[in-house]
Order: C-alpha cells, then structure tokens, then sequence
C-alpha cells in the first residue's frame, strides 16, 4: 500500500519541485541534507515543547526530501554509491532526531517513564533494523525481511503525534510506540533468522 503512495507522490505531487531543483542545478545531496536538518529541527524544536501537531506539520514538509533526492539523480543520471550511502546515513539521524523528541517530550510535558523507555526502545530497534540489513548484505547475504520497514514505521510514528496533537490525546502516541516496539523487534528476529539459515546453508555448501 506504501509503495502506491510513494509512487503517486512521487510521480504526481512531487514531480514539478524535481523539475525546479534539477532545472536550478541543485545536487540532490543538498537536498538530502537540507530534509534532514529539517525534521531534526521541527523534532527537536516542537515536540519537547509539547507542540506535536506543529512539530509534525513541519517534519512533514521536509521529509519528502527522501523521495526528491531520489527522483533528482535518476533524472540527472548521477545516482552513485556515496549518494546511497549519503541518503541511508542521514535517514537514521532524521529518525533519531524524531523519535529523540519524542523521548524529550516525556521526560518532559509527557512525563511519562516508562513511554519515554519505550522510545528510546524504538530508537535502538530502529538502528538495529537497519544495521542488521547493511551488515548482512557485507557479507553476502540478504536480509530485506521484515513487518516494519523504516517508511511504515515513520508514516505510523507521524501520523498518530499528528492526530494526538489536535484531540490532546496521548493514547494514540502511545499506541504507535507499542506497535513499533513490537514490530521492529520481530523485524530483527526475523533478519537474524534469515541470515542465520543462509549462513548455515553456506557453511554445509563448503
């Protein structure tokens, strides 16, 4: 379902902001790093205030960027491995940057302990998703498995503060940290299992 939005966005929405940039010759890697300071300042500057649907508003308008800095290097023909590279690192300080102003908003106006352990969960769970699939393809394997990839679990995380931001309902931030907590965790067990019975069959092949 993600993957049509993406494309509609992508294809429609998006389209006339890709021919602006490549028409002013802006590098697509600008662009990325400009996305993610972004919603590192629209996390970190509004949710530990409390301010969760202004500070959702704002990450959402930059965090498209990861679907136009896509778009501008296939245009351009200059998408490369630095650039992969380039776009991968940002996206987890942009997803520390989130869910890092969730965890300050509980330890502030949220005051919550354990919601504010469960975010920091979240974080490392979301790292370890990531690193499990990076590390795995380094050695030859494959690990693209899993029920929360990092789209879902930021359009999730998103879209719930959003709405808990305008009822002044904590519930529903507190329902999508339940739900990631739990997915990432099976999305890793499930990488460490892929990897694991390739391994295993690697080994018995040799």
């Amino acid at each position: 379902m993600l993957d049509h939005i993406k494309g509609f966005v992508q294809g429609v929405v998006l389209a006339p902001i890709v021919r602006l940039f490549v028409a002013l010759k802006i590098s697509p890697d600008v662009v990325t790093l400009v996305g993610t300071v972004g919603v590192a300042v629209g996390a970190l500057a509004f949710y530990p205030r409390g301010e969760l649907l202004a500070g959702t508003i704002f990450i959402t308008c930059f965090v498209f960027s990861d679907l136009i800095d896509g778009a501008m290097a296939r245009a351009v023909g200059r998408t490369s491995k630095f650039g992969a590279f380039w776009d991968s690192t940002l996206d987890r300080i942009g997803d520390g940057a989130v869910f890092g102003g969730l965890a300050l908003y509980f330890a502030g106006p949220g005051d919550s302990d354990l919601y504010l352990a469960l975010t920091l969960w979240c974080v490392v769970m979301g790292a370890v998703t990531s690193y499990a699939r990076a590390r795995a393809e380094s050695l030859g394997f494959t690990a693209n498995v899993g029920i929360a990839e990092r789209a879902d679990r930021l359009v999730l995380v998103l879209v719930l503060t959003g709405f808990a931001g305008i009822f002044d309902l904590d519930l529903l931030i507190y329902i999508a940290l339940w739900i990631l907590a739990a997915a990432s965790t099976v999305t890793v067990g499930q990488r460490v299992w892929t990897v694991r019975r390739q391994a295993l069959a690697e080994e018995a092949a040799s």
